[in-house]
């Protein structure tokens, strides 16, 4: 039997020339589209993607420690953003 996850996920839009970029740290995971709504839609997808295959493949675990998710009473908690910043930088 499939568990079902319902998560909130922290998402970044970022808009490069004409595409819409969709990045998330919690999952290292990202997609683009023409518009806003499509790079939405397609980083559900990829997220949907992503959690189906590492459930198939048993791995779960294993993956969500890897990128610093924490299980709290039984369910998967994902690392928090606690800020996102322009920070200056000289090189």
């Amino acid at each position: 039997m499939v568990k079902k996850l319902d998560l909130q996920l922290a998402v970044t839009f970022l808009r490069e020339d004409n595409r819409y970029i969709a990045y998330s740290p919690a999952l290292d995971l990202s997609t683009s589209g023409k518009t806003f709504e499509e790079a939405k839609r397609r980083f559900r997808e990829a997220a949907h993607i992503f959690f189906e295959e590492t459930m198939a493949n048993g791995t779960i675990t294993e993956v969500l420690q890897e990128l610093g998710w924490k299980k709290v009473q039984a369910k998967w908690q994902p690392p928090v953003l606690i800020s996102q910043e322009s920070i200056p930088i000289s090189v």
